[in-house]
């Protein structure tokens, strides 16, 4: 344990207004740029002592979403993993917000989310005196700065990843994880969210998407097979999408792009079922293409209204014709759950398949529950690998997104004046 440095003034002694403020976080961000990864934490550790904190500790999010694990360094604590499900910090993780708990023989232990952008990347805890608005409003601040700079500086170690794994990872997993763009995405009109299992073994399931301008890309993939092979197609895969997207094509085009890149590089009977889709934010229309893959799901107030069937094509790889464009306008809250086929088709003990019937029942019944996507999503997981025995023979993927309705007016809130609330 890292306690209050010898003559450091109490947290009430300190000036927190926002000037200070403003120059705590600005002394972290000027000193982070050439800071090595491996400084980071006890640099976070140091500016937290200014406002009187003590006992830092900086838990990350495992693949598995469903612990948090202590990022070690010096001058942070470093205790034992905490469960999302059950624990004061795991309840920080879920719901976005910061909780307070007081301790034994005074003090406060505070628990803050990190986020990056929206993305959860863990909680940061530590404990003052005492906390009032002042304290708040600066931690939340800092950890968002906080969350930043590991996300940031993650791409300059192996450090944070290693941190994070809780068991070995193969490399078909570690080529998946990779590719994969942030767990979770909101803004005011939509948000998104996924799920790989199994977490540590995952190999021909991967999701993509992007937000440019008005319009939202989804893609989920399955390549067939398991292990290296599936990765590698399902990788290729990936990088078409992403290659034709930025060309800015039609989903035809996409799906082709997607089917020469595979039929080139792998013999005739190699193949990968996709999903493509594309959602105007403003409007609610969406547009998708089916190659092979299961039928999303749609939710509307919190039950399953119906299953996106339509037209169906060739899975990429085997030189489909091309593809019919479905269409549908969604409703204001409606949620869309794509998912592999991993999911339904898992054999439970006796032989019994799992099928469509349970993965509604789960979903509507974590959707009941409220909260956002990412938890949803969560608890969906956790509850599938409850119900298979946390054993899996195949990648079961699940990706929810949620379309808010109505148009965001952008300008104007680049026009709303400074407050503490920003």
């Amino acid at each position: 344990m890292v306690g209050q440095p010898e003559g450091l003034r109490s947290s009430r002694a300190v000036d927190r207004s926002e000037g200070f403020g403003e120059r705590l976080l600005g002394s972290l961000l000027d000193r982070a740029h050439t800071m090595p990864p491996h400084l980071i934490a006890p640099l976070v550790a140091q500016e937290i002592a200014v406002i009187g904190g003590r006992d830092v500790e900086v838990l990350l999010q495992d693949y598995d979403q469903m612990t948090l694990v202590p990022l070690p360094g010096e001058r942070l604590c470093v205790g034992s993993p905490q469960p999302i499900d059950g624990s004061l910090a795991g309840r920080a993780f879920q719901t976005d917000t910061t909780i307070e708990r007081e301790q034994e023989g005074g003090g406060v232990r505070i628990f803050v989310p990190l986020l990056d952008g929206t993305d959860r990347v863990g909680v940061i805890a530590f404990s003052l005196d005492a906390v009032d608005d002042h304290d708040r409003r600066l931690t939340r601040r800092l950890a968002g700065l906080v969350a930043d700079m590991l996300v940031t500086k993650s791409m300059y170690t192996d450090r944070f990843f290693q941190a994070r794994r809780r068991q070995p990872m193969s490399l078909s997993a570690e080529m998946q994880w990779q590719l994969l763009p942030p767990l979770m995405m909101s803004t005011s009109q939509v948000a998104i969210a996924g799920a790989l299992e199994p977490a540590y073994d995952v190999a021909g399931d991967s999701f993509d998407y992007a937000l440019n301008d008005e319009v939202l890309h989804v893609a989920m993939i399955d390549a067939m097979g398991h292990g290296l092979n599936a990765a590698v197609m399902s990788t290729l895969a990936v990088g078409a999408y992403r290659h034709a997207r930025r060309l800015d094509v039609g989903l035809n085009d996409l799906y082709a792009a997607m089917d020469a890149a595979i039929a080139s590089q792998f013999a005739s009977e190699h193949f990968a079922t996709a999903q493509m889709a594309r959602l105007d934010v403003r409007s609610g229309h969406l547009q998708w293409v089916n190659a092979g893959h299961p039928a999303p799901l749609l939710l509307r107030d919190k039950r399953v209204v119906a299953s996106l069937t339509g037209p169906t094509t060739l899975p990429v790889g085997f030189g489909g014709a091309t593809p019919l464009v479905s269409e549908r306008t969604l409703e204001r809250g409606d949620r869309l759950l794509f998912y592999t086929d991993g999911l339904v088709e898992e054999r439970r003990e006796g032989g019994e398949e799992f099928g469509e019937a349970r993965l509604r029942d789960l979903i509507e019944r974590a959707s009941q529950d409220g909260g956002p996507v990412q938890e949803t999503v969560r608890r969906v997981s956790s509850a599938l690998m409850n119900e298979r025995g946390g054993v899996t023979s195949d990648d079961a993927t699940l990706l929810l997104l949620e379309w808010r309705g109505g148009t965001a007016d952008h300008l104007a809130l680049l026009d709303e004046p400074l407050s503490e609330s920003h």
